[in-house]
C-alpha cells in the first residue's frame, strides 16, 4: 500500500469515527471520553468492562452504539440465578418425526456480534466463567462440539461499584481479559442541566447505522497495519514491567504500595489500544500519547493495591498515574551523516 492510500484510509477513518460520535451525541450526552475508548476496543476486537454508580447511562451507551453499527446485539441481565447454559445455549432433544430423536444445540445470547452483559458482578462464578472461552477464544464449548461465535465479536460488561451485597467479584482471571475498564463518572454541571432537559422528549430517536459488519472487519485489519515503533514497543513493556513488585527495575513505591501486577497481556493491549487511538485520529503511527492514553484503562484492573496503598488513600489510577510520571519514554535515537 502507497503512503497516500494509507493516508486516505486513516482519512476516512477518523471521518467514520467523528459520524459515530456525532450519531451517540444525539442520544448520549457527554462521556466522550468513554464513548472513545468503547470504540478503541472494537476497533481492536477488544472487550470492556464499565464501571460506574446506577444512572449513569451505562447501558444506554452500550445499546446506542449497537444502533449505529449494522451489527447482531443481545442483552443479558446477569442474576445470581443465572445459569451457564443461559449464556452459552443447551442441547435440547427434538422429535423431528414419529420414531426418530435427535439432539440440537439451541445457541445462546452470546452468538451475537455485541453481547451487553449487565451487572456482570451479580452472578455467581459459574456463570461469569461461562464467557472466559467466549472472551479469549470466541467459541463455545457444549458436550463434544465446539461452535465458533460471529464475527466480529466484543463482550462489553457493566458493574456496580457501590453495591457489594449479593455480588461476586470477578476473578482475576477474567478480569485480565478484558482490554479495558473504563470509569463512568457522574456528568459536569452543563451535561447534568442538558439531560435534564432532554428528559421530556417524547419522539425517539433514530439514528443512522454508520458502519456495517464488513466494514467493521475492515477497520479492524486497518488499525492492525498501523506501525508501532521499536521505542514504543520499549516504553509499552517498561510500563508493564514497572507495575510488577518483583522485577528489579520496578519503581521503590511500587513495591511498597502493589500486591502483584500486570502480565503480558497488558503489553499487547497498550500496543493495540495505542494504534486504535493513533488511527482514529488520521495518524500513520502510534506515538507515545497514544500509549499514555490508553495506560490507566488497560492497567487499572491489573495493578492489585495492597493494605499500605488503601491506608494511604491510593486507588490503582493513582499508581498508574505515578508510574507514567517515573518511566518517561526513551527519545528516538538520531542519526548523523560523517563527514
Amino acid at each position: 500500500m502507497t503512503p497516500d492510500r494509507a493516508n486516505e484510509i486513516l482519512t476516512q477513518f477518523s471521518q467514520k469515527r467523528a459520524e459515530m460520535l456525532a450519531q451517540l451525541r444525539r442520544i448520549v450526552v457527554g462521556q466522550s471520553e468513554v464513548l472513545e475508548q468503547i470504540l478503541a476496543a472494537i476497533f481492536t476486537r477488544g472487550h470492556c468492562l464499565l464501571i460506574g454508580v446506577p444512572g449513569l447511562a451505562k447501558t444506554l451507551m452500550v445499546s446506542s452504539m449497537s444502533q449505529i453499527l449494522d451489527v447482531g446485539f443481545k442483552r443479558v441481565q446477569f442474576t445470581p440465578d443465572l445459569m451457564p447454559s443461559d449464556i452459552t445455549g443447551t442441547t435440547v432433544l427434538d422429535e423431528p418425526e414419529p420414531g426418530r430423536r435427535d439432539f440440537r444445540f439451541v445457541k445462546g445470547p452470546v452468538f451475537t456480534n455485541i453481547l451487553l452483559a449487565d451487572e456482570i458482578n451479580r452472578t455467581p462464578p459459574k456463570t461469569q466463567a461461562a464467557l472466559l472461552q467466549a472472551m479469549q477464544e470466541r467459541e463455545v464449548t457444549a458436550g463434544q462440539e465446539t461452535y465458533k461465535l460471529p464475527d466480529p465479536f466484543f463482550v462489553i460488561a457493566t458493574q456496580n461499584p457501590i453495591e457489594q451485597e449479593g455480588t461476586y467479584p470477578l476473578p482475576e482471571a477474567q478480569m485480565d481479559r478484558f482490554m479495558f475498564t473504563i470509569k463512568v463518572d457522574y456528568p459536569n454541571l452543563e451535561d447534568e442541566k442538558r439531560i435534564i432537559a432532554l428528559s421530556g422528549r417524547t419522539e425517539p430517536v433514530e439514528l443512522t447505522k454508520v458502519l456495517s459488519v464488513k466494514a467493521i472487519l475492515n477497520l479492524q485489519k486497518v488499525v492492525h497495519a498501523i506501525p508501532v515503533g521499536e521505542t514504543i514497543i520499549d516504553y509499552c513493556a517498561r510500563l508493564v514491567r514497572a507495575t510488577r513488585p518483583s522485577d528489579p527495575t520496578a519503581p521503590e513505591f511500587i513495591k511498597r504500595l502493589v500486591d502483584y501486577g500486570a502480565g503480558p497481556r497488558a503489553g499487547i493491549f497498550l500496543a493495540e489500544a495505542g494504534r486504535a487511538f493513533a488511527a482514529m485520529q488520521g495518524e500513520p503511527a502510534v506515538s507515545e500519547a497514544d500509549i499514555q492514553k490508553a495506560a490507566i484503562p488497560v492497567l487499572r484492573h491489573r495493578v492489585a493495591c495492597n493494605f499500605q496503598a488503601q491506608a494511604e488513600g491510593l486507588t490503582s489510577d493513582d499508581i498508574v498515574r505515578q508510574i507514567l510520571a517515573a518511566v518517561p519514554p526513551r527519545e528516538e535515537p538520531r542519526y548523523s551523516k560523517k563527514r
